[in-house]
């Protein structure tokens, strides 16, 4: 079973939190395409109320420590992996979905490994902002790939002080 309340962020979207009872099992902004079905509403567990307070420092420009959290992401082992590396990228700092597959194949001991696959475990993290899925662009500099929306991943990374200038909004694609 998993319960679910909801957070109002200055970024004008309801953001869903899920948990198992014990740990975050997702935080998802607007209609996510990935979210649970069937969560029973509950507002008063402990993980909700402390994921809300990390919440209000990270949007009052606080960089709080994820790691005081505990989460609970579903997925397989190579997805993990993935979200793992997401949690080292800094704030207010970017990587490429091939910077993560180098990364990968290095820790595989495999000479490459797919910027798509990568791209699917990305795309699949059900705990965004916090393992920060939208510090993640294309090598060209494409915001493609945010769950929540590109809207709201710009809005992400302006907060958190990237320089925008170098970057921009792809016009097609499967991720807007």
């Amino acid at each position: 079973m998993h319960y679910s309340t909801t957070y109002s962020s200055p970024t004008g979207e309801k953001i869903t939190l899920a948990s198992d009872g014990e740990s975050l099992c997702g935080l998802w902004n607007g209609n996510h395409k990935y979210m649970y079905e069937n969560m029973k509403s509950r507002d008063d567990l402990p993980i909700f109320n402390d994921t809300k307070k990390w919440l209000n420092k990270y949007f009052a420009g606080e960089k709080p420590d994820f790691q005081k959290l505990k989460l609970a992401p579903a997925g397989s082992e190579f997805r993990q992996a993935v979200w793992k590396i997401l949690c080292e990228i800094p704030y207010g700092e970017v990587v490429t979905y091939g910077d993560i597959a180098k990364t990968m194949a290095k820790k595989l001991g495999k000479v490459k490994m797919s910027a798509q696959a990568v791209g699917g475990a990305v795309g699949h993290n059900p705990i965004s902002i916090i393992i920060p899925c939208h510090r993640v662009v294309g090598t060209n500099g494409s915001l493609t790939g945010y769950g929540g929306g590109i809207k709201t991943k710009i809005k992400l990374l302006e907060h958190e002080g990237v320089d925008m200038s170098r970057f921009f909004t792809p016009t097609k694609g499967t991720a807007l």
